[in-house]
């Protein structure tokens, strides 16, 4: 959260490009999480975000629009014998293609969301997909990249 609102909100890349990375704590948790603690974990995160970054609200409702998705999401790209019980969601255990589509999918919709918020306009919508076009890979990334500097690679046999 302060790498977030501390670092990552003075980051200027142009086209009104963002570079977010607190979707991940929600992607992150447990995959068994309850769907009442998850949306209201999402909206303290969102909450607390806006409170340093004077958003009014814009994070939090993502973050909350994001972890309502989050179990259809998780079902709809769930692996055949499905997920193990308190299983964490990470590019190490759920390998790179799960990642690309269940994360992708989510920050999609987070991002979508937020500029949208953002705008409060539809008819300012193709600036909303740019935005969202420009920051979502780079946001995507910036996570991957998290993931392999903070969690460590679970050891095969124990």
């Amino acid at each position: 959260m302060v790498i977030q609102v501390v670092v990552l909100n003075q980051v200027e890349l142009g086209a009104g490009t963002l570079l977010m990375i607190y979707p991940l704590f929600i992607v992150l948790l447990p995959v068994d999480i309850n769907v009442f603690l998850l949306l209201i974990l999402a909206f303290a995160l969102g909450i607390s975000i806006d409170a340093m970054s004077n958003t009014y609200g814009l994070h939090a409702s993502s973050l909350v629009m994001m972890a309502y998705f989050r179990p259809m999401i998780f079902t709809a790209f769930a692996p055949r014998d499905g997920y193990e019980i308190d299983l964490e969601p990470n590019i190490h255990t759920m390998g790179y293609r799960w990642t690309i589509r269940t994360f992708g999918s989510l920050l999609l919709i987070h991002h979508f969301w937020f500029f949208l918020m953002e705008l409060f306009r539809f008819d300012e919508i193709l600036y909303v997909l740019q935005k969202t076009i420009l920051s979502l890979p780079l946001s995507f990334a910036l996570c991957i990249l998290l993931q392999f500097l903070i969690i460590r690679k679970p050891v095969k046999g124990s």
